[in-house]
């Protein structure tokens, strides 16, 4: 009797150690998805041939003059009416030039990604303005301490792999002063890779020196680039930004790695059907590549075609609709096909709150992507209302979510050990008709299984017994205890006090 207890203790203790602490041997950032093709292969072909027919004959409007050069000076054209035409010669020529296989790096080297072939990571983005308190159903302005709040819990969240700008800190009313202050704050609550955007070349030069600073350098930044600029480069239908051209210069004369985003709205500023929405983003996504790469040939980018959806009742943006994962799983598939690791938008779920509606519209959205094999899903964690809102205590819940989508994706390995042919003949004929106990068991519990930290899996009269305790609750608790931990910047308290003589615009908000 005392060998049963003393099994079953083992069992729970190695049980106990692999729950609640982090990923198990089960999931790992860049397991591959790649098994679910909205687009046929015949599809794909169509997609892109109607993209160079739109670069060749539609073109961009509102081109600064100097991308109007750049461009026309490698065989590009000006239409009668003033568009930049981008014949498909051009186009498919650039292709060839474009980066592939570089990193996402962290202010750490354990942090650093590889977002090639149909590799997945999950994160963060958005650009919230209010803060939701699930508690009291409070809704109030956003706050660079609210930002600071979530880049840390993303620094103790295992499975969120990188962090970008959330929420906009609305308490700092100058734009200069508060695109500096959110990047500060992104860098100093986590070593992973972050990300942010600037609505102007000055700041994001500013910026970039702040991040020489941190790096020890700007040969180590350029090095080791641990944020990767996010450009909204792109006003659909086919118009450039003038504005975040000059983003795109500034990284390409940087060495600051792009997220390159056009992100229209399915039936409202792109086509209704979903391969014209598809298109049309795809082919505004690759003029922004042909001009980055005409400066600077390989620049590290991120293919962001990002078609929203909306719903055409109303017509408010949908972020959690199945049409939405459809839609994020198509772009990944277009990005394959050119080679150039993508970003996608996943988890923006319409609900204002956890509850059962965010549950599915995040579980569904995140899934798609992630088994089509999107290398970067971000809004993965912790926005609601349409990317309208955010909630601290929802990166705790997005954590086990991500966790479970990561594990759902991997599916599982066909081996001679995993078919188990000799378990399943011992345990019949010589054992006690049950694999508990086996050796197999114990052995292959953290390599195949994934554990979430918070998920109550106990029966419905234990969780009655316990207080019928609520899953918000309990990620509040969590919350709050990761936020008190140490705030210390990642990168020290020294360079936090450098940066903040040489930005006082820095330190004057920052916490």
């Amino acid at each position: 009797m005392s060998r049963v207890r003393s099994g079953r203790a083992a069992r729970k203790a190695q049980r106990k150690g692999g729950a609640g602490t982090g990923p198990t041997t089960a999931i790992w950032p860049g397991i591959e998805g790649g098994r679910y093709r909205p687009i046929s292969t015949e599809g794909i072909a169509a997609i892109h041939k109607t993209t160079l027919r739109i670069l060749a004959e539609i073109g961009m409007a509102n081109a600064t003059p100097r991308c109007v050069d750049t461009v026309v000076a490698a065989g590009g054209l000006v239409s009668d009416a003033g568009r930049l035409l981008f014949p498909s010669k051009l186009v498919e020529q650039v292709l060839t030039t474009v980066g592939r296989g570089f990193t996402l790096y962290g202010q750490r080297p354990e942090y650093d990604l590889d977002p090639s072939g149909t590799r997945i990571h999950l994160g963060t983005s958005g650009a919230a303005v209010h803060i939701v308190d699930s508690a009291t159903g409070e809704v109030r302005d956003s706050t660079l301490k609210d930002l600071h709040d979530m880049a840390r819990l993303a620094e103790a969240l295992p499975n969120i792999h990188m962090f970008q700008r959330t929420v906009v800190a609305r308490d700092i009313p100058d734009t200069h002063a508060m695109e500096m202050s959110t990047a500060f704050a992104c860098a100093a609550g986590t070593a992973k890779p972050i990300g942010t955007s600037f609505s102007s070349a000055e700041t994001m030069r500013a910026a970039i020196e702040m991040f020489h600073m941190i790096a020890g350098g700007e040969a180590a930044w350029r090095a080791r680039p641990f944020c990767c600029v996010s450009t909204c480069f792109i006003v659909p239908p086919l118009t450039f930004a003038a504005e975040a051209l000059g983003i795109i210069e500034c990284a390409a004369e940087t060495g600051t790695p792009l997220k390159l985003v056009s992100a229209g709205q399915a039936g409202a500023t792109s086509p209704a059907p979903l391969a014209g929405a598809v298109a049309q983003q795809t082919a505004e996504v690759l003029a922004g590549l042909v001009y980055l790469n005409l400066l600077n040939p390989g620049h590290p980018a991120l293919f962001g075609a990002l078609p929203f959806v909306s719903d055409l009742r109303t017509g408010a943006m949908s972020g959690g609709s199945a049409e939405q994962g459809v839609l994020m799983a198509a772009c990944a598939q277009m990005a394959q096909y050119y080679g150039i690791p993508c970003a996608v938008s996943a988890g923006m779920t319409d609900s204002k709150l956890p509850d059962f509606q965010a549950g599915y519209e995040k579980g569904i959205t995140e899934l798609l992507s992630a088994l089509a094999g999107a290398n970067l899903i971000y809004e993965a964690a912790g926005m609601y209302g349409s990317l309208l809102a955010a909630s601290k205590e929802s990166f705790v819940l997005d954590n086990d979510l991500i966790g479970s989508v990561m594990r759902a994706t991997r599916g599982f390995e066909i081996t001679e050990d995993a078919l188990a042919f000799d378990v399943i003949r011992d345990m019949c004929l010589n054992g006690p008709g049950h694999f508990l106990g086996a050796s197999q068991t114990l052995g292959r519990m953290q390599s195949d299984y994934y554990y979430p930290a918070l998920a109550d899996r106990t029966t419905p009269q234990a969780w009655s017994d316990a207080g019928s305790p609520s899953l918000i609750d309990t990620a509040r608790v969590r919350t709050d205890a990761i936020l008190a931990g140490d705030p210390t910047p990642v990168f020290g308290v020294k360079t936090a006090t450098d940066i903040a003589q040489r930005f006082p615009e820095i330190g004057r908000y920052f916490p």
